[in-house]
């Protein structure tokens, strides 16, 4: 198909590695030579980055951790659990190390990045309990990192925005640590794969409906058979009724024009709001799931400003 996507963000497209999620060994590695071709320059002065590990959940090995926390922060300021993107079976804390980095000098702000177990090899509840487990830590620990821990937010993109989502259900479920925020960029919600953009978009850039379908089963295991009934919400958020939504945290909700996954973002910022959470949604137009690569292109400038503005009023900033 031919679709009439932003012409700021073509240029790239030739030298995307193929999107190819059949094996994801090799696709872990094809996403690193991106992101190296990306954000190889990445400028970290005047933030303190420190990698550690904490204990996981019961029974699974260490988690590791990145800490970002500005030089100069001399106040209390709020915390932000990232948790990076990936179709749940790729990513680590490299693969968007530059964009936290970036969101941690604008804001101000403590960032905690979550190396989570990937699919197939540990499937789903494993990357969720470790999101968990680093939320729990992020609380326990946010006054040793000059955190307040009534601002602490999430952000997640793709899948990553996916288990953003279903951290929030899960902590709520559990009456376990609090969050104000929840930033669901492009997420990744839905297994049932039945939406009219994941119908149609079979041949977009970067993310389309067989990659989509792979992704499902790697991270849903012996649980994934298309429209079976018995996925839990915190596994896949968009089954979840409105009244499942009820008493979140506020959210911000983006959606590219392109993406196979554009309408289940859609769809849940809505059942959010009608559930009585406050939520702000966008769908930029000619964009493609990863187009924010593209950094100088004037949408994805946008974009940019506007989640961070996002975040400001979500954390309370100044």
């Amino acid at each position: 198909m031919s679709y009439p996507i932003d012409p700021e963000l073509t240029a790239i497209l030739e030298y995307i590695p193929a999107s190819d999620f059949s094996d994801p060994v090799a696709m872990r590695k094809n996403m690193k030579e991106m992101m190296q071709l990306f954000g190889s320059d990445t400028d970290d002065r005047g933030i303190n980055i420190v990698d550690t590990t904490i204990p996981g959940p019961a029974g699974a090995p260490d988690i590791p951790l990145r800490i970002y926390r500005p030089e100069q922060l001399d106040a209390i300021t709020a915390g932000l659990l990232y948790i990076h993107g990936g179709g749940f079976a790729v990513g680590d804390l490299d693969s968007e190390h530059s964009g936290v980095v970036s969101m941690c000098r604008s804001l101000g702000i403590v960032i905690a990045s979550v190396d989570y177990r990937l699919a197939p090899e540990d499937p789903y509840p494993a990357g969720l309990e470790d999101c968990y487990a680093a939320l729990q830590w992020l609380h326990q620990e946010a006054a040793s990192l000059g955190i307040d821990s009534q601002r602490i937010g999430v952000r997640g993109g793709s899948a990553g925005g996916g288990l953003a989502a279903a951290l929030a259900l899960l902590t709520r479920d559990r009456n376990g640590p609090s969050l104000c925020f929840q930033f669901l960029g492009i997420p990744e919600l839905d297994d049932r794969l039945n939406t009219v953009s994941m119908l149609e978009f079979t041949d977009t850039p970067l993310w389309h409906r067989s990659n989509a379908i792979l992704s499902w089963q790697y991270y849903l295991g012996d649980r994934y058979q298309p429209g079976a009934e018995g996925v839990p919400y915190t596994a896949a958020p968009a089954r979840a009724d409105i009244d499942d939504l009820r008493g979140l945290p506020p959210a911000y909700v983006s959606t590219m024009e392109f993406d196979p996954l554009r309408d289940e973002g859609i769809q849940y910022a809505l059942k959010l709001l009608q559930a009585g959470v406050t939520t702000e949604l966008h769908s930029f137009p000619g964009t493609y799931h990863g187009s924010e690569m593209v950094l100088e292109a004037a949408v994805t400038k946008r974009g940019t400003s506007e989640g961070l503005e996002a975040l400001r009023r979500g954390l309370d900033l100044p």
